[in-house]
């Protein structure tokens, strides 16, 4: 196991119900842009990489032949069977497994998906090489990932670790597509996204050393304050509270 893996799973271990509130609480009123953008079918098998607690897998389930989700945390797994039991889904298999060694066959899958996964990622691109060995020729491959501006990625990356001692290194957009065509993919979708959420929501989801906290507060509340945007991610306060917006990039792939 590398060091990257453990640090996600000791955080994501802590964070697994927090974690699926969070998703849920975000995804509630809106369409999902993974099924809009890749308009699954009746016949299509998925594998869902860094699948956490499940929540995409349960709500494309229904639309596909079978589902696969795959994540390195036990406990997100769990959360994951907890909520396929409640919306009473049979065609939802769990594994768990490193991104970069799944344990399926090559080419089993006529859909790959990655969310939110890569930015923790100890290697992103072998992440990315795995995805399309489980795809099938002619297959679509997508990641929904953080991705900041170039001249903000320094700073995004240093309080996202600061904030959550998992997180690796967020690939700006431009290197995410870069990734994609370095494998001999065909990009067939790019959309930009961003996610608007109360800070203190995310800060439930973190466990950092103690006290730091406290002081992540205190540089989003000073990057509010002045209106710097240092940190990539639209720091404002909202009726007294502070909202963070994360840069998001949504890429497309056909294998």
């Amino acid at each position: 196991m590398t060091d990257q893996n453990a640090r996600v799973l000791d955080q994501f271990s802590q964070q697994a119900q927090a974690y699926s509130a969070l998703v849920t609480s975000t995804g509630a009123h809106s369409k999902d842009p993974l099924i809009e953008a890749l308009s699954p079918r009746p016949t299509d098998h998925l594998l869902d990489v860094g699948c956490g607690s499940g929540q995409f897998a349960i709500a494309v389930a229904p639309l596909v032949a079978h589902v696969t989700g795959a994540d390195l945390t036990p406990a997100m797994l769990d959360e994951a069977r907890a909520q396929q039991a409640g919306a009473g889904l049979t065609n939802i298999a769990w594994l768990q497994a490193d991104s970069t060694a799944l344990p399926v066959a090559d080419g089993s899958f006529d859909i790959v998906v990655s969310r939110s996964m890569f930015h923790h990622a100890a290697d992103p691109a072998a992440t990315l090489a795995e995805m399309r060995r489980a795809c099938t020729v002619g297959g679509r491959i997508a990641v929904m990932d953080l991705t900041p501006a170039p001249a903000k990625a320094p700073a995004f990356d240093a309080i996202e670790l600061l904030r959550d001692p998992s997180h690796r290194s967020a690939l700006t957009a431009d290197e995410l597509r870069a990734l994609g065509g370095g494998l001999g993919l065909t990009e067939t979708l790019v959309r930009a996204r961003v996610t608007s959420l109360p800070l203190e929501m995310v800060l439930a989801t973190s466990f950092p050393a103690d006290g730091m906290l406290d002081h992540v507060r205190a540089l989003y509340a000073r990057d509010a304050d002045t209106g710097a945007d240092a940190f990539g991610m639209d720091t404002q306060w909202k009726d007294g509270a502070i909202w963070v917006t994360y840069p998001m990039t949504l890429v497309v792939w056909q294998r």
